[in-house]
């Protein structure tokens, strides 16, 4: 059995060891796959696929008719077009929660730079700014106490609770939004609609998929609907957000900031409105980068791919 990886380095980029997929059969590692053409030139007559960002058209199945299982290494699947799959009878698999703390733990770290601007205090002190203040203490920006402030959380799944939790333990009230409603996140925070939630909250952050329904759910409407100064928070996928207004609230003061780990286009286009715009904390797709939680994802791989040649699939995502 051929086994091939079309992007290696996104899981990777040498800390970890891709040998576990060995004993499963000939294994291939490509660190980047740049077109579809390449693409199908490395899958060959493989039956196995891993892939994180490598798009899966109907057009590459065709080409490669020996695909059985497609394994995203990630949460997110939309790169792969998984109703071609299902029609050709390829099983698409994912790994839906290996980050979940590592995500959690980020969006709090965002959210603190937000409050206290740390890294612009840190550079300032080493180029010299405490030295010249004459005073024991200075700050170059409103400094924000989070007890008592209200997190705002659209998508209250596993990353969505975690998240909560945290803000729980900061002192702050939880409201949620979400598809549907389970009995442990009644005890993490309060549902609510997304109107009363933007209305009311003091931070709103991002956990949802992506789906045609939420794409651009932070948009110039629902910006208007967010408390004055209110701040935004964004690790789950770029194109919940459009960037426009929301640079244009920045620029504006609506909002007091905003901290993204994720954008619409990635790598970040230079023209990007995020780049100029006021208080916009900018971090290149990390939330998911500590190697316990890609260790972790690797190994739900393994296990993947072992429970689907057993007969026995999990985490599929075309049923």
């Amino acid at each position: 059995m051929k086994i091939v990886i079309l992007d290696g380095y996104a899981l990777n980029p040498g800390d970890l060891s891709y040998d576990c997929l060995k004993a499963f059969g000939e294994l291939t590692v490509y660190e980047r796959t740049d077109s579809e053409g390449q693409a199908i030139a490395r899958i060959g007559d493989a039956e196995i696929v891993l892939i994180n960002k490598v798009p899966v058209t109907e057009s590459l199945l065709a080409a490669c008719p020996n695909i059985r299982l497609i394994c995203v290494q990630a949460t997110g699947y939309n790169v792969v077009d998984c109703e071609a799959c299902k029609k050709r009878g390829i099983l698409v698999t994912n790994v839906p929660s290996y980050g979940t703390a590592a995500v959690a733990q980020f969006t709090m770290a965002l959210l603190l730079e937000l409050c206290h601007q740390i890294g612009l205090h840190n550079r300032d002190v080493h180029a010299g700014g405490w030295e010249k203040a004459n005073c024991f203490c200075y700050w170059l920006t409103p400094q924000m106490e989070l007890a008592g402030k209200t997190m705002g959380i659209i998508g209250f799944g596993k990353i969505g609770m975690a998240v909560g939790k945290l803000a729980k333990a900061f002192g702050m009230e939880v409201l949620a939004y979400n598809r549907s409603q389970c009995e442990e996140g009644k005890q993490i925070g309060t549902y609510a609609d997304l109107d009363t939630l933007l209305a009311k909250s003091d931070v709103v952050s991002l956990h949802c998929p992506l789906f045609p329904q939420t794409r651009g759910i932070i948009n110039e409407s629902s910006i208007a609907k967010m408390k004055d100064g209110a701040m935004l928070i964004n690790t789950a996928r770029g194109p919940l957000v459009e960037e426009t207004a929301l640079a244009e609230a920045l620029n504006t003061g609506k909002l007091r900031g905003a901290a993204l780990d994720v954008v619409s286009q990635e790598p970040i286009n230079a023209d990007s409105p995020l780049l100029t715009c006021k208080n916009c904390v900018l971090t290149p797709h990390i939330a998911w980068a500590p190697i316990e939680s890609r260790q972790r994802l690797l190994d739900t791989v393994v296990e993947n791919i072992r429970a689907y040649l057993a007969g026995k699939p999990q985490n599929v995502v075309n049923p």
